[in-house]
């Protein structure tokens, strides 16, 4: 196999057969082919794109180029969430537990956060003592006890993947369907599980701004799981605003356990109900119905905030944290953001709000920055609300004074107010099955 003419047939629209996907992986897992080569496929493949066969056989050479999880024990009621990454987004905190207490099995490794959408992990390294690094046997042993376990992911998970974003990130081909589809699916195929559910993010808080793009991704992810037989699905759901009213890690958490106590904003709620009930359907072999309805039931009768308590105690967590939130302790400056003017909310920019949640302390710029657990913002009003001149519209969270007047001008420039009541948008828009 020569690279070469690899390039030379993705450059005319051929399509690549399957060894030859297979050994170029491998090649370039084994840095056996040159950054500038494969940097020249990568263009090619952003240009002449890829058939859902070849995209299926990349997916699967990244899956296997490094470690695998094999969950085969837990036969077909294993189950995974994916988010394609958003602002507030702590879904995976309510979800988990309502999915493994209604009898589905949550064996998941999620991300950190970097740049302005949060991480699962560090919303979850909120809790003192909490483990989200666990030995293959400890991970399966917990599964096996009590249905669900949350970690880190491997660092040997899907290498191929992380060498060939490196790349994508610095060659402008990252918003490549074929290319994103595969970098995120091939994790999920590594990772074991016999369903998967995606939650595609689209508006401005995330990478996919319109809904017709985010249906686009989620078709192309849907026929890699159908290809690589696994029952995948797919919810396309609003990140115009940020998700719930909390952004920052222990912020998320508070919010997620109002919810699983019966309270909390109702997008979120709705949004987790809705992914819930996908994730029950696939791994319960209920029907779409049957599964709205166990999931409504397990959240409402305090079964999930039962299952959580259990979830966090067994990795280590210090659960007088859930009982008693307030623990998670204040910043040293709270700063109230006033409306400027009177008038109906129209729009919250989800990504500036990220930004500035970052500048507060509450993520990363770089991957080696250290997160302030306690830093972030509480988003007070929502896109239709009516407001006046004074009213408060977001509170900071810091132990930075000095980003406090930077994060104010950020909210208040991506927070537009309009003399006329507009609809808040629906929070989820489709369901590829």
């Amino acid at each position: 196999m020569r690279m070469y003419d690899i390039i030379e047939k993705k450059k005319h629209g051929g399509e690549l057969c399957r060894d030859e996907i297979y050994e170029m992986i491998k090649l370039y897992t084994e840095d056996k082919i040159p950054d500038y080569q494969m940097s020249s496929l990568l263009m090619a493949i952003y240009f002449k794109g890829m058939t859902p066969e070849e995209t299926s056989n990349l997916t699967d050479a990244m899956a296997t180029s490094g470690d695998t999880v094999d969950l085969s024990m837990f036969g077909d009621r294993s189950v995974d969430k994916h988010s394609t990454g958003g602002v507030g987004d702590k879904t995976t905190l309510i979800v988990t537990p309502i999915v493994s207490a209604a009898g589905g099995i949550v064996a998941k490794m999620s991300g950190r956060g970097l740049g302005h959408t949060g991480g699962t992990v560090d919303k979850l390294e909120s809790f003192p003592g909490f483990k989200t690094s666990l030995s293959p046997s400890e991970f399966k042993n917990q599964v096996s006890e009590i249905g669900i376990a949350v970690i880190g992911q491997s660092a040997n998970l899907a290498p191929a993947d992380k060498k060939l974003y490196a790349l994508r990130d610095v060659t402008a081909t990252v918003d490549s369907i074929p290319l994103i589809a595969s970098s995120i699916m091939s994790k999920k195929l590594a990772a074991g599980t016999h369903s998967i559910v995606l939650d595609v993010k689209c508006g401005s808080g995330a990478f996919m701004q319109t809904p017709e793009k985010a249906r686009e991704l989620a078709l192309a992810m849907v026929k890699i799981g159908k290809l690589r037989g696994r029952k995948t699905a797919a919810l396309i759901t609003n990140m115009d605003i940020p998700l719930g009213h909390a952004i920052g890690n222990a912020l998320e958490v508070k919010e997620a356990i109002e919810v699983l106590r019966g309270k909390g904003p109702d997008d979120l709620r709705e949004v987790c109900l809705a992914l819930s009930s996908v994730m029950i359907e696939l791994s319960c072999k209920l029907t779409q119905g049957e599964a709205e309805k166990l999931a409504r039931e397990t959240l409402e009768s305090g079964k999930a905030y039962t299952q959580f308590i259990r979830w966090i105690e067994k990795q280590g967590g210090d659960v007088s944290y859930v009982e008693n939130p307030e623990k998670f302790g204040k910043s040293k400056f709270i700063k109230e953001v006033y409306a400027e003017k009177d008038g109906y909310i129209l729009s919250c920019n989800a990504e500036r709000i990220g930004i500035a949640a970052v500048s507060l302390g509450a993520g990363r710029a770089t991957k080696d920055d250290t997160i302030d657990f306690k830093a972030g913002i509480i988003m007070d009003k929502k896109p239709g609300d009516k407001i006046s001149r004074g009213d408060v519209i977001a509170i900071l969270h810091t132990d930075r004074e000095n980003a406090l007047a930077e994060a104010e001008n950020i909210i208040l420039s991506a927070i537009k107010i309009s003399d006329v009541k507009t609809d808040s948008g629906k929070m989820i828009y489709d369901t590829v099955r």
